[in-house]
């Protein structure tokens, strides 16, 4: 047979050939030096689609040993139901586990029966979460804010009947609320109609507050410059950034308590430009650094994120005694207002109303 050449033929028509028809290699290889035969090497390969290996008898054992461990293997990964539980959805998701200093997002598949709503983690075989349709209270849908390429994720609040939050995100995260909220009407329970979501971080921080201490800025997720200890070096940690009428301090969601705290008297000078962090992203960031005084000692701690200059702002604020005590500021917005109009009426600039308010109008709507 003459070979052949083909210029039309592409890459794919190669590889279709190859695995349609099969490819086989017979090599004999003497690697000589000076003459001498050193080496021998003998080659003997096929090469084809498993369609046609098949057919020539060649690997079944293999395929069959295959095929059976995959049948088992899926057997294994779905959750264990109870007699009658039937699934409506299947969905890769994460449920946010805090248990604990252990916090972190979970992932695994959402699994909705017509009795419950189940995370499963398939390579523990562990059901991390579970709820009964019945016990679901309330769902609510927000946008979390990312560090990584500054992305927002929707993330669904779960609310039981024993006012505890469960904190659920998918790939499709409005998906799995509409699915939830349809298989819950046709199993006869109803949720509640415009919820009220608990204030999370004010709950984390509360015990944190000394006695009649005020919250006068807070805002979104910022980074801290954590200090080098021990064989550890400076590392970027994400958390929140609380400011007081009294001190300025860090929460570090991960670990759930204070990490950094000093007190306003002792904070000597604030300063916020743009420059490359490192660990972070490789674009410059704008960078809050506070100078303050510990026994005798100036130090610096850094802060990064989205509203440093807010923050500068606030802190020199309340720092230079220009937030009054009968001032307080919008926990939303961070715009400073008087405490009897934000707690009555309200904020006049973001519309921010606090969650007794709220209830308060509700209760007045329903009587």
């Amino acid at each position: 047979m003459e070979p052949q050449r083909s210029t039309n033929a592409t890459l794919v028509d190669l590889l279709d050939r190859v695995l349609d028809k099969g490819l086989v290699l017979n090599a004999d290889l003497i690697v000589s030096v000076a003459g001498i035969p050193l080496i021998g090497v003998n080659l003997r390969a096929a090469l084809a689609g498993m369609e046609t290996m098949l057919k020539y008898g060649v690997m079944q054992a293999w395929d069959e040993k295959s095929r059976a461990w995959e049948r088992e293997h899926r057997k294994k990964v779905i959750p264990s139901l109870v007699e009658g539980e039937e699934i409506a959805l299947k969905m890769y998701g994460s449920y946010y586990y805090s248990k604990g200093i252990y916090a972190a997002w979970k992932p695994g598949y959402f699994y909705l029966t017509d009795k419950r709503l189940i995370l499963h983690r398939q390579d523990f075989d562990e059901i991390t979460f579970q709820i009964p349709l019945e016990e679901i209270k309330a769902l609510i849908i927000k946008k979390e804010e990312h560090f990584v390429k500054e992305k927002q994720k929707l993330v669904l609040y779960l609310l039981d009947k024993q006012d505890r939050v469960h904190r659920l995100s998918s790939v499709e995260t409005d998906q799995l609320k509409d699915a939830i909220e349809q298989r819950t009407r046709d199993m006869g329970f109803s949720l509640e109609e415009n919820p009220i979501l608990p204030e999370l971080e004010d709950e984390q921080i509360a015990g944190s507050l000394m006695e009649e201490e005020r919250v006068v800025h807070r805002g979104k997720k910022v980074w801290y410059l954590s200090p080098a200890e021990g064989i550890q070096q400076e590392t970027w940690r994400p958390g929140h950034l609380y400011l007081t009428d009294k001190r300025l301090f860090w929460w570090y969601d991960f670990e759930k308590k204070l990490v950094f705290d000093v007190s306003i008297d002792r904070i000597s000078n604030v300063i916020s430009d743009i420059r490359k962090v490192s660990g972070l992203d490789s674009k410059k960031e704008r960078v809050l650094d506070i100078i303050y005084g510990v026994n005798s000692t100036r130090k610096t701690s850094s802060f990064a994120g989205k509203e440093i200059d807010e923050w500068a702002e606030a802190i020199n604020r309340i720092v230079s005694g220009k937030i009054s005590e009968e001032t307080e500021t919008c926990p939303q917005c961070g715009k400073p207002a008087p405490v009897k109009e934000l707690l009555e009426e309200g904020c006049s600039s973001c519309g921010w109303v606090s969650p007794k308010l709220k209830k308060m109008a509700k209760a007045a709507l329903s009587a």
